[in-house]
């Protein structure tokens, strides 16, 4: 058994899960031997404690079955798609990725950007550190966004709209770069929440617009250099990527499958069987 999953057993919301499985099942047994008294009378033993025994032993076993962790995902039909969450690293997905970005799309590192960070191992894994040509795609991608202003720091000093979103291509993936948090001249880059909102919306017009379809891998949003882990922890985080996908899909199409991929650190200290809960209750009715 693994550690995630231990770790759901000790949840409320498991043992709540399983108590009301357990008890519909006795309940619906109660009914056929009922049923079964009736139209075949003197057949069901009267007091039989074999029978009681068999009839716990079974609920028992449904509500385990029902209640046991299972992978977090949901399915919507309006539109087809599929929201999945795993464990793991986000590089070692297949399909469109998303990266987190400050407003400036700094990419020096370690002076301006963490070495842990996504952006760092964006560099170094998708464009083996070749800086300078992770800035011309950059550049090429914004040519077209109006910069809002300029700051005067190491690295890059021109800012642009919290939200904006660079597509690089390469040939049939996409990585989609979102500037979802503001740098300043001390080289700290700081989110808000309404910030992250905005860029998650642009994000989505930019998957349906150059994603055509398929997965899209995004990490979990709100931790490292924005500074924003203890207004929006992991667990929020990932309810607030959810929500606004779910939001955005029912207005269009985004992709067929968004997948957010959690690191093994922070994917054990997660409440997963409350995020497939939450996936569960925003189904279309």
């Amino acid at each position: 058994m693994t550690t995630a999953i231990r770790r759901d057993l000790t949840k409320a919301r498991f043992w709540r899960h399983f108590s009301v499985q357990s008890l519909a099942a006795v309940g619906l047994f109660a009914v056929l031997i009922g049923l079964f008294d009736v139209i075949f009378p003197n057949v069901v033993p009267k007091g039989g404690r074999w029978l009681a025994l068999i009839v716990i032993v079974l609920s028992v076993i449904y509500g385990a079955v029902r209640a046991w962790p299972r992978p977090i995902e949901q399915s919507y039909d309006s539109p087809n798609t599929t929201i999945r969450l795993v464990e793991g690293d986000l590089f070692a997905e297949s399909g469109h990725l998303v990266i987190g970005m400050s407003d400036t799309f700094d990419t020096e590192v370690p002076h301006v950007i963490a070495s842990n960070s996504v952006q760092a191992q964006f560099a170094r894994r998708i464009f083996h550190e070749d800086l300078r040509e992770l800035d011309r795609q950059l550049a090429e991608a914004l040519i077209e966004v109006s910069p809002l202003s300029s700051i005067s720091k190491p690295g890059k000093q021109v800012k642009y709209p919290v939200g904006t979103v660079a597509t690089l291509r390469d040939h049939g993936r996409r990585y989609f770069c979102v500037a979802y948090t503001e740098m300043n001249e001390r080289c700290e880059a700081r989110g808000t929440t309404d910030g992250i909102w905005r860029s998650l919306e642009n994000l989505w017009k930019a998957v349906c617009a150059h994603g055509n379809g398929g997965v899209v891998s995004i990490p979990v949003i709100g931790g490292g250099q924005s500074r924003l882990s203890q207004v929006l922890p992991a667990q929020d985080a990932i309810r607030f990527t959810i929500l606004s996908y779910v939001l955005a899909s029912r207005k269009e199409k985004i992709c067929d499958e968004l997948r957010i991929v959690v690191r093994p650190s922070d994917y054990d200290k997660l409440d997963r069987l409350e995020i497939q809960a939450f996936l569960k209750s925003l189904r279309a009715s």
